[in-house]
Order: structure tokens, then sequence, then C-alpha cells
């Protein structure tokens, strides 16, 4: 039985003449053999019908509704509880992973950190092959959350890539040699590239990200045969000087007040992406405006079109349908690129096709997507910025004050947002919807000093607030949305936020990773929680389930997937080597090994600074530093490291590496001519004020 209601007015003659079945699209292959599938089976008919393919992944979400649920009910809340490791695959990298792996004619394509290519058998997780688009590491310091990738897309024998210095690449499935590839941007701008491709109608389409470090965003279709360029929708107007692209363009400009296109704008399409045949409606989430505040970025106000909003373009052409802004004039980072699901829904006695969001401003989304007209929106986590999404008008009810016009504001959510990248999933038999999401705050601040710095963070918010610990760390929870209803059917809490997007099966299952490493699989009805398994690394990646000789597999890529930024906040798990873990029921291999987290000696170190420097160095530790490292150098979680627990010699080293770049080529960046040599002195003995102060705890 197909997800989607829609699907079921597709003809059955068409169907059973063109469609793929399922028993052609897993080939068999006997015992000890390896899968050396080529993919040529993945067209437009497959792509449309991909609920026909029960026991393959094939697409991102694993349909075009990107609903994330698997048909497979072998692996049920009855058996779940025989599941175990039947293989697992190390990536070699002490990087993050957040790819959800595809699987085609029994061959699984993942990616890893650095936007590296992986062909495993994916019935024992022997590599075919593997591709390294040998980015250069310099790259590392445009990426504001880490070098991770979440995953490819496949298309008619080609595995098609994104890579984090802004590259589309087309491989050989079968080989894994490069086919094409196609510089998507100005690579001497701050552009990266982390989403996983899809392909609509014989194109495949990338957007890319960068926002906070001053970029404008769009997204690209590029022929999937050859590589060449068909259409490039901007989400934020140019410079008016020059001619406007698009009357969509020319229509945004009116929205916009001072210089915004010498900041970049925003607007990034950096992930979210679905797509409904039937309507021939693209829907693309897009980000945040740079800088994050509106008073520096477009002094006078204005909606800001198109920031912040869910676009529906036509796939053929890029011209836009309709649009709807889910946060005018963003001021807080409220991105709308998180995960965009379709499906049909009785709304108030009514069958309504809808598209259905939980982005970053904390209001759970229904929107008719033929029209984008307003069904509902009710808050799914804590919200203070707006009171309401106002039902006739579609804006929100902001509350007074949440512009921070001139003193310290806190907000909820914070710029991580209720709800994060990381993908939440539709079951049409319970009617849920499973949704990552989290409690966080922030406090806002406008940044008077603001002085724009081409390549680094610019928010036009001032962090130098931040110098003190929190005193508490945001938590997170998986929630169970009844969609329909507008309200929480049931949770699971969790002592930290930050975790994994989650898969629903039929089987009455729900699983997700957690950042407290472990891998846990819930009822789908009520959240009882049936199996778990302890993985011993952070895990924010989103698992997938297939099914290969009757076997049905659930596999997740596990390892710390980029930065925990902005609150800080290590919560003691290593930097293990990233692995891709597949289980199986009855299956009995031993979980990899994790070496168990050591902290170290912490010894004082002596050093001669005046209270002023050292209240100085904090702050510009939060302006420049805190993003990465954690504010108040709690750590930024995953491999970057708890500055505080340096080696001596690092201390010494603090002009080099800050102001001269002396580790650019591992990814950070140098902050001449924005910091100076007596700047990274201050930070260097704030740093070791905070060392002393935990030596002393010891």
């Amino acid at each position: 039985m197909t997800r989607r209601a829609s699907l079921l007015l597709i003809s059955i003659s068409l169907c059973l003449l063109v469609a793929v079945p399922a028993g052609q699209a897993q080939k068999k292959h006997a015992p000890g053999q390896q899968a050396t599938g080529k993919a040529t089976g993945i067209d437009d008919i497959a792509l449309r019908n991909a609920d026909l393919r029960k026991g393959e992944w094939i697409t991102h979400g694993r349909n075009y509704s990107e609903t994330r649920f698997s048909p497979l009910k072998q692996v049920s809340e009855v058996t779940v509880k025989d599941l175990g490791l039947a293989w697992s695959f190390d990536t070699e990298t002490d990087r993050g992973l957040e790819a959800t792996p595809l699987v085609v004619d029994g061959v699984m394509y993942t990616t890893g950190s650095w936007s590296i290519v992986y062909a495993l058998d994916a019935r024992t997780g022997k590599q075919i092959w593997k591709w390294d688009p040998q980015v250069p590491r310099r790259f590392g310091t445009k990426a504001c959350c880490d070098v991770v990738n979440r995953g490819v897309a496949v298309y008619k024998g080609h595995v098609y890539v994104g890579t984090i210095d802004g590259r589309l690449a087309a491989l050989d499935a079968a080989t894994g040699k490069l086919v094409w590839s196609v510089v998507t941007v100005d690579q001497t701008k701050p552009y990266t590239i982390t989403a996983a491709p899809r392909v609509v109608k014989g194109k495949v389409l990338i957007g890319n990200g960068g926002a906070e470090y001053g970029v404008r965003g769009y997204l690209s279709a590029y022929d999937a045969a050859t590589g060449k360029l068909s259409w490039r929708f901007y989400t934020v107007p140019g410079d008016p000087s020059k001619p406007f692209e698009s009357p969509e363009m020319a229509k945004a400009a009116k929205t916009w007040k001072g210089e915004w296109w010498k900041m970049g704008g925003g607007g990034t399409v950096w992930d979210s992406l679905a797509y409904d045949p039937e309507l021939d409606l693209l829907y693309v989430g897009t980000g945040n405006g740079s800088p994050w505040n509106q008073q520096v970025r477009s002094p006078g106000g204005g909606d800001n079109l198109y920031l912040s909003s869910i676009l529906a373009l036509r796939p053929a052409t890029g011209r836009l349908v309709w649009h709807y802004q889910v946060t005018p004039g963003d001021q807080w980072d409220f991105t709308a690129t998180q995960h965009i699901i379709l499906a049909d829904l009785e709304i108030k006695g009514q069958k309504r096709k809808v598209l259905m969001q939980a982005p970053k401003n904390g209001f759970f989304y229904i929107l008719d997507r033929r029209t984008g007209e307003l069904l509902s929106a009710e808050p799914y986590v804590t919200v203070t910025w707006a009171k309401e999404i106002d039902k006739k008008t579609g804006r929100p009810v902001e509350n007074p004050g949440v512009r921070y016009p001139a003193e310290p504001t806190q907000i909820q959510p914070g710029p991580l947002g209720g709800h994060n990248w990381q993908p939440m999933s539709f079951n049409p038999q319970t009617g849920l919807v499973y949704i990552p999401a989290q409690e966080n705050f922030f406090v806002f601040l406008h940044d008077k000093r603001l002085d724009y710095r081409p390549g680094r963070w610019n928010t036009g918010v001032d962090f130098s607030i931040f110098t003190d610990p929190p005193t508490a760390l945001p938590t997170g929870h998986l929630l169970a949305w009844d969609p329909v209803a507008q309200k929480e059917r049931w949770r699971v809490q969790y002592p930290v936020m930050w975790n994994g997007g989650t898969l629903t099966t039929a089987g009455n299952l729900v699983f997700q990773g957690t950042a407290d490493g472990r891998f846990v699989g819930y009822s789908a009805d009520k959240g009882a929680k049936l199996w778990e398994v302890t993985i011993g690394t952070g895990v924010i990646a989103t698992p997938m389930t297939y099914e290969i000789d009757g076997v049905q597999y659930v596999s997740i890529m596990a390892g710390w997937g980029g930065s925990f930024p902005l609150t800080g906040g290590s919560i003691g798990l290593p930097a293990t080597p990233g692995r891709l873990l597949t289980f199986a029921l009855n299956s009995k291999q031993s979980l990899p090994a994790v070496a168990a987290m050591e902290m170290p000696a912490v010894t004082p170190i002596e050093f001669t600074a005046t209270k002023e420097t050292i209240a100085k160095g904090a702050g510009l530790f939060a302006q420049n530093c805190g993003v990465c490292h954690g504010l108040a150098a709690l750590g930024g979680g995953g491999v970057l490291p708890d500055l505080k627990l340096s080696a001596p010699s690092v201390f010494n080293k603090y002009r080099e590496i800050i102001v001269d770049g002396a580790r650019v080529d591992i990814g950070m960046p140098g902050f001449k001519p924005w910091l100076k040599p007596e700047d990274a002195d201050a930070i260097r003995v704030y740093i070791l004020s905070l060392r002393n102060e935990l030596a002393k705890k010891k």
C-alpha cells in the first residue's frame, strides 16, 4: 500500500506497465556474493513510486513526501527486543556523521565528513568503493557547524553528492568513478554544501549554506545527465542597481530596506526539499537573514522576502507559484529549512493535501500545499517571542520588545530552534509526527559595535554578554505530535538537546539516536521504550531501514555530528571514529569498542593579568570563539576541544593560532585583521583563569 493517499489516484494499469516491481528492484544475491548494483532502475517513475519499493530506501526521506515511514514490519514492537548488531563499518574519521544512507539493488550509499562517499554491500557492510572529493581543508573555516554531509541522491546509474566546498558531483553508481562535476557557488565566498541533493524530473536540486558568514541564498537545478545548469532561484534580492534576475526578486526587493546586499542577505537553502508529483510542485524551505539582526540587515524593517519561508516552485522552470513566510522580518535566526512532510489529512471534516513543518520558531505549521493557505499553527515547544499565529493573516502576533531594540532580551526558542535540521517522521497508521524537539533560550542584544567582517560570523548580535556558564543545559525530547488536533500525544524526555532524527515503521516503531550515546526503539502509538543499545558516542544522524533476502535491517550513522553551537556543553562522550551500525533480528555481532572518556589531569598554569584584561578576554571569546568552542568555554562537543584542557604548550601559541591562522589547514580560521595580538593575549588569560578554577575543583 502506498504512503500517500494521493498516489492511489495513479492508474493501476500505469503502475503495472511502468512501475518497477519490488522484486526486480531488490536483486537476489547468492550467499557470500557481493552486491555491485548499478542503480539504473532508479528513474522518474521509480522515484514517484518509491513506496512500492518496500525493501529499499531510494531517496533521502524515503519518498518525495519525505515521510521517513517504512512499511516493513518484520522488526516490530514484538520482535524489536531481539535486534542485534549485524555489521558495522568504520568511516575512519573523527568528525561528525549526519547522513541518511540509501539502499538500492543491495548496495548502500552514504557519506561521511569532508563529503566522502561510500558504497557498501548492504548485506555485509563490505566496502565496494569510496570516493573522496579531496576538499581543501581550508574550506572547513567556512563551515558554520562542521564539515558534515547529509547524504546522496541516486538516479539512472549515478550517485550525486554536494561537497563542502560547493561542488555538485555525479558518480558512476557501480564504480564510484567521477562522471561530471560542477562548481555551484562562488568559491571565493563562504558558501558550503551539507545537504543531500534531490532529483526531480531529470534535474538535480542543490542549495547551499553560509548565511552567518554573509552570502546570498539560492537553489539550483542541474541536468542530471550533463551537469548543465537548468535554472536558479534566488531567495533574496541582490543589488537593486542591477537588473533583478526574476519578477520574484523585484517583488521581494520592495520588502527590504537599507543596503542589505552588501552583507549577503541570507536566505540560504541548506536543507529541506519535498515534491508533489501530482501537483508538480517543489517545496523549499529557506533560511535566516544575514546578519540575523534586522536592525543591521534591513534598518527600517520590512518582511524581507523570502527569508524564513516555504516556497512552492515549478521544478521545470524554478518559477514561484506561492510562498508562505513563517517568520516575517526574521531577527532570531528562525530558519524554515527544517524538514517538510507532505500528507493527506482530514482537517475539520475535509480531506486536505497538506504540508507540515516544525521550523525553528516553535510553531507547528499545516498549510494547504496546493495554495499555501495556513490551516493551523500551534506551539510545539515553549514560545515567548510571539503570542500566536494569526489564523486570518498567517502572521505571528509578536510580543512587545522581542526585537531587542536596546536591552538584552531573552527569547524562546533560541537560535538552535525548537527543532533543528534533524528530520522528523510521519506514521500514517498512528497519524503522528515524531519530532526531535528541544527546549532552549537565548539572550539577544543589539551589537552597536558591528563591523561587518567578510568571511566571519556576522549576526548583529552582541555575544560578549555570554561570559558566565549557563545554570543548566537545554534539554531535548522525542515529541509525538498529533497534526490534526495540533497537540502532544506523548514525549520521551532526554537530559540534553541535539538528538538525532527519527524513523517510523509499520511495525509500530519509532527509532532515534541520542546525544548521550544511545540508539533506542519506542512504540509509535504510546512511546514505550522497547529496545535500547548503548553506542558510546553521540548520535545526531537519522536511522533508516531496508530488507534484503527476507531480512529487515535497521541502520544508523553513529558519531557526533558537528559542533554543539551557541550553548556549549560537552556531555562527557568521546569523539570516537564515526561508524555505520546495522542491526537485524537475532544477530550477535559485538558493538565496536569505544574508548572510555578519561578527563586529563588539570594542572593550574600561573599567569599575570588584571581583572579588566580577563573581562576583556571573556567578551572577545564570546564574540569570536564561543559559537564553536562553547559559550563560557564549556567545550564545543564532538571533535572541538575544551580549550581549558589544552596542553600547556598550546597556551604559548595563542597569537599564532587566533590571529595568524596557524590551524587554518584543519578548519580553524585566523582572525586577522579583526583581532590584534593583545586581543589574543586577553583571550588566553581568560581561558587560563577558567582552567585554574577547574583545577581547584579537581
